[in-house]
């Protein structure tokens, strides 16, 4: 399976502004601009968990980098709107 990657290096101070990033984020995963998004900021993959619910969602963390590394990825479900 290929994955296409999005990958950032934001580090927010709040949980409500990732919330607010991941909005984005869930637009173009369901537009299948991309499929999984790397972040170094556990706020943002803990909010986009929440943002793609019509799809099977997988989580990962690369701890062999610094700082780690938290991935989310999405494989389509047989409904999605």
């Amino acid at each position: 399976m290929n994955i296409k990657w999005n990958s950032e290096n934001i580090i927010f101070e709040t949980l409500r502004e990732a919330e607010v990033w991941t909005d984005s984020i869930g637009n173009e995963i369901y537009g299948r601009v991309y499929d999984g998004y790397v972040t170094p900021d556990y706020k943002i993959a803990y909010a986009l968990l929440a943002e793609v619910p019509h799809f099977k969602v997988h989580t990962e963390i690369d701890v062999n980098n610094e700082p780690w590394l938290y991935k989310v990825w999405v494989i389509s479900s047989a409904k999605t709107p």
